[in-house]
């Protein structure tokens, strides 16, 4: 199960009731996910946070432990994390270190992440070879194509494919991407055979506001109704009514 961009709210910008809603919304859909869909991993694909950049200690250590919370699930169900740019800084912070990263041009600040990344590609490339070679050497991995797992997505021009409600506007869809900075470039794209990214700013469909307030408001009548014929108050509160009509209707 892939989800992304909860953006929990923090104590700079979130406000305690717009908090408690949209938190209880997410923990009961995610809940509620689990139940029917009963998945052995699930992939949350960053911005977990909305405030990860101004959050102190104490107020990430607060946020950490409402995700944990929200997000409990079985201990025989994996759950793994990608860093997005709002859980730990933006655009320009975030997307220089990884992109210089990736683009692997020997930078000191990100030589560790290289030597990650050129030990991987090793592997990879020793578990495509049909016979071993003294090269390669300890275990192997499968021989298919890796997924790859990121917030940033891999290269694409524009969002021109994307369509729905909630879609970019249409002078904007035809506007080119600019590599390394909204998407990865074209080099650090290649060969890859699915890929789940997360930092898409238009989304293809998202429910209307209105319509997640009209489900509240008709379930909270439900419950209403359900309350007073549990304790027989529905004819006695129909005769009320009609008797208030009859009285408006003399008068």
């Amino acid at each position: 199960m892939f989800l992304a961009d909860t953006h929990l709210l923090g104590k700079v910008r979130g406000h305690w009731l717009d908090k408690l809603r949209r938190e209880w919304q997410m923990e009961r859909a995610f809940q509620t996910a689990l139940w029917l869909l009963q998945p052995e991993v699930i992939f949350i694909l960053g911005d977990i946070f909305d405030e990860g950049k101004w959050s102190s200690s104490q107020a990430w250590a607060d946020d950490v432990q409402r995700f944990q919370k929200m997000f409990r699930h079985p201990s025989n169900v994996q759950l793994k994390v990608v860093v997005g740019n709002h859980d730990i800084g933006f655009h320009y912070d975030f997307v220089m270190v990884n992109s210089v990263a990736l683009e692997g041009d020997g930078c000191h600040i990100c030589s560790q992440a290289e030597a990650e990344l050129i030990e991987v590609s090793h592997k990879l490339n020793c578990s495509r070879q049909k016979h071993r070679t003294r090269w390669c050497e300890g275990q192997l991995l499968p021989a298919s194509a890796p997924v790859l797992l990121q917030h940033y997505p891999l290269y694409r021009r524009s969002d021109a494919n994307c369509s729905g409600e909630d879609a970019a506007l249409p002078e904007e869809r035809n506007i080119p991407f600019k590599e390394k900075y909204d998407v990865l470039s074209r080099e650090a794209s290649q060969k890859g055979s699915i890929t789940a990214t997360d930092h898409a700013l238009s989304k293809c469909y998202l429910p209307r506001e209105n319509r997640v307030l009209l489900t509240y408001c008709g379930a909270a009548v439900l419950l209403v109704v359900l309350v007073l014929a549990h304790f027989q108050l529905l004819p006695s509160l129909f005769l009320l009514g009609w008797n208030l009509l009859r009285k408006r209707k003399t008068t």
